[in-house]
């Protein structure tokens, strides 16, 4: 919910936005719409949570920005896993290409997102197949099979702000499985964290202030990769690409110009691994 809560402040408190979501407010419900519209500012405190704010709206943009890339190509599947609030299905910004989407994530998250969509109106898409699944236990080329994906037609993953969370055998696990089922298409995008050891003394701060705020939440960071290590082995899980995007690039790309001085921090990387180069 922080994360959606973060994303709806964007909407409210940037200009120019870095990814103009309507439907990033109305979803969080009546009465979480009614606070934030009342006072944006109410959940950001000091520089980390703007950079937080930044990284969030900038990952989804580049998420969206492989995928416009490869539907203009011809890719037609996108999965969205670890799902949550995403709101990209609800507000596809082009809707006269054909797109499937399935949204996957735990049963009692999806549960949720669904009582969040009812409340506020938000009609459910045809194109839109939700797969409940656990990263930790279940197949993902059997989840998605079993929802309608066609593995051999290629396709654009995004997972979001789920990597750090799982233990990275199970993330290594499900990059391996979506190289297989996008070696004639598309690829993933997907977030990660520099081990702390790689961080400067500032960031290691930072870093320890967040990590005790997740674990506190019970859902501790497990891991963390050095860029250069993790895209010789998503080429060697099969992918054709591997591209990293550092804090730097990101604000480059994004950020450029902004008199309002927003940008992302050192920590979040994010990665395009596919069939072909990131856009």
């Amino acid at each position: 919910m922080r994360v959606a809560m973060r994303r709806a402040a964007h909407q409210l408190l940037d200009a120019p936005l870095i990814l103009d979501d309507p439907i990033a407010i109305p979803i969080l419900g009546r009465e979480t719409t009614a606070a934030l519209r009342a006072d944006p500012g109410q959940f950001e405190k000091g520089r980390l949570s703007s950079y937080m704010r930044a990284f969030f709206a900038a990952r989804s943009r580049f998420a969206e920005d492989q995928l416009a890339a490869a539907r203009a190509a011809g890719v037609q599947q996108y999965v969205i896993l670890g799902a949550g609030l995403d709101t990209f299905a609800y507000r596809d910004p082009s809707p006269d290409l054909r797109l499937r989407v399935w949204e996957v994530d735990h049963p009692a998250t999806q549960a949720w997102k669904l009582e969040r969509l009812a409340e506020s109106a938000i009609p459910v898409p045809d194109n839109l197949t939700f797969a409940p699944a656990d990263f930790e236990r279940d197949s993902l080329p059997d989840v998605l099979a079993s929802a309608g994906f066609d593995a051999a037609a290629g396709a654009v993953f995004s997972w979001l702000g789920v990597v750090p969370y799982l233990e990275r055998g199970v993330v290594m696990a499900t990059l391996g499985q979506v190289a297989s089922m996008t070696t004639r298409a598309g690829g993933i995008v997907f977030d990660f964290g520099l081990p702390p050891e790689q961080l400067t003394m500032l960031q290691r701060i930072a870093f320890e202030a967040l990590a005790a705020r997740v674990r506190a939440a019970g859902e501790p960071w497990q891991t963390f990769f050095d860029p250069a290590e993790l895209s010789r082995e998503l080429l060697a899980l099969g992918f054709a690409v591997a591209e990293d995007l550092p804090p730097a690039a990101i604000n480059a790309r994004y950020f450029a110009g902004r008199r309002d001085g927003l940008e992302v921090g050192g920590m979040g990387h994010l990665m395009w691994a596919g069939a072909v180069p990131a856009a």
